[in-house]
């Protein structure tokens, strides 16, 4: 799973956000699988080279979210969740769509070169 994660310390969104996004998408993806356990904090925070603070704080608003769930003595598991319309992969992935074709629009990029550059990245 840490494999699976990376994050930007120079970008613009804070760390403990990334972390929380790309967890998300691991869980709706099924990457991550309900009842699965995630590494420990300490073990997150040390492959990831950031503070466990940072980690805890993604963990725990996780939590909140109801999409990890933590027991007292226990790991932290993935939650179980029942499906939904605006957990869908493609619901997570639509800001960074519109985002792609709002930039697209404005370097004058036609719908057939995206197509042609997006079926080239694939």
């Amino acid at each position: 799973m840490l494999e699976l994660i990376n994050v930007n310390p120079s970008s613009g969104e804070p760390i403990y956000r990334q972390l929380s996004e790309q967890i998300v998408r691991l869980i709706v993806g099924g990457q991550l699988e309900t009842e699965q356990v995630l590494p420990s904090v300490r073990q997150m925070a040390e492959h990831l080279s950031v503070n466990p603070m940072t980690v805890s704080r993604a963990v725990q608003q996780l939590v909140e979210q109801g999409w990890l769930e933590r027991r007292r003595g226990q790991p932290t598991r993935v939650a179980k969740r029942e499906p939904s319309e605006t957990t869908s992969s493609a619901q997570l992935l639509k800001p960074d769509v519109d985002n792609l074709l709002s930039q697209a629009k404005q370097l004058g990029i036609s719908r057939d070169e995206l197509i042609k550059l997006i079926e080239s990245c694939w």
